[in-house]
């Protein structure tokens, strides 16, 4: 395919409801978690749809999870389904022809309601147990918790450059008996 190279098709703009959130691979889980709080409190929504495809599929299935967790009485219902997707591809080099490749998108659709929902229907999940949801205070779930990565500011790791400290010498020398091979005394001398 070196010979070949991606079209890129222009992005649709469809006009996106309140009640849905676009989960992508890139996006913060706390993030999904206070707009779907916010759609729950402030919008005064009875319903939002979590939808994602391919790699951020586990990240909706996580969101949901602590959605769940943070509201009471949530239903659910999940749908999975395929999408195919089309690339194309132009030539670099004249005399060959465009290629179409079709691949196979898995995409899921989460949706959660404070209203009751179909129960027949084939991915419902009844709201959790009361004692399994940890309620918070909506303000507090919806104010971002604060950096990337593990701690915030500089921390003071261990250091590997010579320091003003004198250690433990390492090699034979004045400060330390080392372990070297040559003639020794024995330990029954060495203890004295």
């Amino acid at each position: 395919m070196n010979k070949y190279r991606r079209v890129i098709k222009p992005k649709d703009e469809v006009v996106k409801d309140d009640t849905e959130i676009r989960v992508t691979s890139t996006g913060g889980v706390s993030t999904y978690v206070s707009r779907a709080v916010k759609v729950f409190n402030e919008l005064e929504k009875s319903y939002i749809s979590i939808t994602a495809s391919g790699n951020a599929i586990t990240k909706a299935v996580t969101t949901t999870e602590v959605i769940k967790r943070r509201l009471k009485g949530l239903h659910q219902i999940t749908t999975l389904k395929n999408q195919d997707v089309v690339d194309e591809f132009e030539p670099l080099e004249e005399g060959l022809e465009k290629v179409t490749e079709t691949r196979s998108l898995a995409c899921i659709i989460i949706k959660l309601s404070k209203d009751s929902l179909d129960t027949a229907d084939i991915g419902y999940q009844a709201p959790l147990d009361e004692s399994l949801v940890k309620e918070a205070d909506p303000e507090e779930l919806m104010r971002p918790r604060g950096g990337k990565g593990e701690g915030g500011g500089k921390g003071k790791g261990k250091g590997k450059g010579k320091g003003k400290e004198k250690g433990k010498a390492k090699g034979k020398g004045k400060t330390s008996k080392g372990k070297g091979k040559g003639k020794g005394k024995g330990k029954a001398e060495e203890e004295k």
